[in-house]
This record gives C-alpha cells, sequence and structure tokens, in this order.
C-alpha cells in the first residue's frame, strides 16, 4: 500500500472507454433505424430504443459511481451487457421475421464494415450506400415489403456487428473489473485502509 493512496480515485472517464463509444453509436443507429423501419405503434420500437439508451446509460452511470462504489459500476456494467443483448435478440428478430439474410461471423461485409471504424451514425449511413450494390445482398422477398430490404438488410446486419463489438468489450471490462474488485476489495476497504494509514502517520 502506498502511503499517498488517494481515497477517491479518478473516475467517471466513460467517454473515452471504446465500449461506451461503440454503444452510443449503435444507440444513434438504433434511433434513425426504428424511425425507419419499425411501426411507430409497435411497442417493439419503444423497447428496442430503450435497451440502445440503456447500454449507453449504464456504462456512464457505472463509470461516475466508481468513486465510491465498485461494486455499483461492475453491476451497472452488466446491465449495459444484458440491455445490447436484448436489442441484439430483436434486430435477429427483425432480419428473421423478414426474410432477410443474416450475416456469417467470417463474412467481407461484416469485416468491412469493423476495419471502416465508424464513429458516427452518418458514417455507418454511407457505409451502407456503398455497399448496396454488393452481389450478396439477399434475393429473396421480405414478408412485409414496406420498406427496401437491401437497406433493410444491411442496417439490421450492421448494428448486430456493433452491438457484438461493443458486447466483447463490455465482457473484458467487466471480467477487469470483477478481478479488480477481488483483488483490492471496494470503497469500504479502501477507506479502512486509508483510515489506518492516517493513524499510523
Amino acid at each position: 500500500m502506498k502511503d499517498s493512496e488517494p481515497l477517491i480515485e479518478k473516475h467517471g472517464g466513460y467517454r473515452k472507454l471504446k465500449s461506451f463509444q461503440i454503444s452510443q453509436l449503435v444507440y444513434d443507429i438504433t434511433v434513425r433505424f426504428c424511425e425507419r423501419y419499425i411501426n411507430y405503434k409497435s411497442r417493439t420500437r419503444d423497447q428496442m430504443v430503450q435497451a440502445a439508451r440503456s447500454g449507453v446509460q449504464n456504462i456512464a452511470e457505472g463509470s461516475q459511481a466508481s468513486a465510491t462504489s465498485k461494486k455499483t459500476e461492475l453491476r451497472l456494467t452488466n446491465v449495459a451487457r444484458a440491455s445490447l443483448e436484448e436489442l441484439k435478440l430483436d434486430y435477429e428478430d427483425f432480419l428473421r421475421q423478414n426474410n432477410l439474410q443474416f450475416w456469417k461471423r467470417d463474412s467481407a461485409l461484416r469485416q468491412s464494415l469493423v476495419d471502416a471504424r465508424c464513429q458516427r451514425a452518418d458514417e455507418v449511413a454511407r457505409w451502407i450506400v456503398q455497399q448496396k450494390t454488393s452481389s450478396t445482398m439477399t434475393k429473396s422477398k421480405p414478408t412485409k415489403p414496406t420498406f427496401n430490404p437491401v437497406y433493410a438488410e444491411l442496417s439490421a446486419n450492421a448494428v448486430l456487428t456493433l452491438i457484438n463489438v461493443a458486447c466483447s468489450l463490455l465482457d473484458k471490462q467487466i471480467i477487469r473489473l470483477a478481478n479488480d474488485f477481488k483483488q483490492d476489495g471496494g470503497f469500504t476497504e479502501k477507506l479502512y485502509r486509508v483510515r489506518t494509514n492516517c493513524r499510523k502517520k
């Protein structure tokens, strides 16, 4: 233990977290996706937007709460991960129910999107437009022909790809937080160490 161990460590730097950045991108795209492809009367629309928002907000809240509660940070980070898993299922349902194709894990399109490292929803939209003429697009008719199936398929798969990236980052983040908590304890243990050190001085 260092004599200069601070009671309140640096916290709240969530905007620098890659998991937060990609989750925020997923949220922005989901809002646009729902406005275009999900009926405004559908409960699914609200649920998808809320799940995407929860992924972002809980990362931020957990990061801020880490100042005095590592346990809360771990719990909220896991809530964010669970929210994105829920959102992932909604996009998979959309593709399946509309007879659209899923990208395989080794899909060239999937890798192309990851390599593009888009940071804003507009950048993802431009990427989708560029891929529209790809020969790998679905040739089947959607069950609900109220939208362009090519754009719908590209859009849903693109968000799924980004969700998978965010979930992978959050999985690693949760493991790291759990290990840190196991090794160093939480705020209560730290408070005890700091107080004990001050008394020794």
